[in-house]
């Protein structure tokens, strides 16, 4: 069996916080240990990861990636699982992790959608749908692989001293997520598994322009980590189809 560690980055979301705490002590096979990652909250995070016996890190340089990161340096576990404070995973999530690590020697990270419980049905699965193909079509278009997704993601702690050493933590305009995959070795091997299935609040459709600006920052991730260039070129070296280089 795999040590588990699960990484929360946390800023003022104590009632989403709770919640997932709650469902994280709940799972059928429980993490090793849960580390909430403090980003500056004024409001009851802290409190509430100490009472659900969270281990707490503070990172006060603002950004998400710096508060990812935090986190990473100090998970202990065999895998790192990451997901946010508005993550509700299901009872079986982090048993199904572990089966697809322990049942492939290969696989490197593992990620997979998301649902968005905070909206009517029918306009919940619409937009869960069309949220997933943007991002799981677009983004891995673009980079010729699949994308990790932060809200539902895992990989072997192994992998993180590659990737650290890559990222400048001062930059906040960036999704933490698709830099990290940026970040990864091209022969890394992720997958995508359709059934590993989390909640997820639908904030980005709740906030004016929140789906186009999450495009943007998207795009701005994409360019500052040149991945923005190239596309034909990853497609072909992915599908043996590059000429070798002299």
């Amino acid at each position: 069996m795999s040590t588990i560690s699960i990484v929360v980055p946390v800023l003022n979301d104590a009632e989403h916080l709770k919640v997932l705490l709650g469902l994280l002590a709940g799972q059928s096979r429980i993490p090793d240990e849960v580390i909430v990652v403090d980003n500056g909250s004024n409001d009851d995070s802290v409190h509430q990861a100490r009472a659900a016996g969270a281990r707490v890190i503070h990172q006060p340089m603002p950004g998400i990636m710096a508060a990812a990161a935090a986190g990473y340096d100090a998970a202990i576990g065999d895998l790192i699982l990451r997901c946010d404070a508005d993550t509700r995973p299901p009872m079986d999530w982090v048993a199904r992790v572990e089966g697809h690590f322990g049942s492939h020697d290969d696989l490197d990270a593992l990620t997979g959608p998301g649902r968005f419980y905070d909206m009517p049905a029918g306009l919940g699965a619409l937009a869960s749908c069309f949220y997933a193909s943007a991002y799981f079509l677009g983004i891995g278009s673009a980079l010729a692989r699949v994308p990790l997704w932060g809200s539902n993601m895992a990989f072997r702690r192994e992998l993180w001293p590659q990737v650290r050493h890559q990222l400048d933590l001062r930059v906040t305009d960036i999704h933490d997520d698709v830099q990290f995959t940026c970040k990864l070795d091209p022969g890394a091997v992720i997958r995508f598994d359709l059934k590993l299935r989390v909640g997820a609040a639908g904030r980005i459709f709740a906030r004016k322009d929140g789906f186009r600006n999450s495009v943007a920052v998207a795009l701005q991730t994409l360019k500052l980590n040149g991945a923005a260039a190239g596309v034909r070129r990853r497609w072909q070296q992915r599908l043996g189809l590059a000429r070798p280089e002299h």
